[in-house]
């Protein structure tokens, strides 16, 4: 039992250590359209410069999911569910500006969901290359918004996004 406390202490003294003191940013945590606008920009960089990982952390809770879905090359649908940093480990360093297009969002007490519709280009102001939606599940401790939870799909041919998740002209 005592080597089993010690074990668990030495490994919450590691993910400590790890953890960067510059974050979480209190303005990325405060409020729902806080973190959200933060889950976007710790994804978006030019080519070769690495993705802010460390504030993406902050952000999520330490059991939280990423999942993404799709179709393979024969049409098949995917999904692949791993943790943050498997998510990160995957994660290309190739030019990559996704934002916000569109938010629908439902709370509950200490829990969200929102629904953020998104486009992603190669450059900042660059014509949008690709569509989807993101499913964003996060919890709030009293303190500050944890990203729970999150799972994509995109756009393409025979999954067009529904008028009611896009912006009003």
């Amino acid at each position: 039992m005592i080597r089993l406390l010690l074990l668990l202490s030495l490994g919450l003294s590691l993910s400590a250590a790890a953890q960067d003191a510059r974050y979480p940013l209190p303005e990325d945590v405060a409020t729902l359209d806080g973190i959200i606008r933060a889950y976007y920009e710790v994804v978006s960089a030019p080519a070769g410069v690495p993705r802010q990982t460390a504030r993406d952390h902050s952000l999520h809770h330490p059991d939280a999911r990423a999942i993404i879905t799709g179709v393979d090359s024969t049409g098949r649908p995917f999904i692949r569910n791993m943790t943050l940093a498997e998510f990160h480990d995957g994660m290309g360093t190739g030019a990559f500006f996704e934002h916000e297009i569109h938010r629908e969002t439902q709370r509950f007490g200490n829990v969200a969901h929102v629904w953020s519709t998104y486009a992603w280009r190669s450059t900042p102001d660059g014509p949008a290359e690709g569509r989807g939606i993101n499913s964003i599940q996060l919890y709030h401790d009293g303190a500050r918004w944890w990203i729970t939870a999150w799972i994509y799909d995109s756009e393409r041919p025979g999954n067009p996004i529904p008028p009611a998740f896009l912006p009003e002209d």
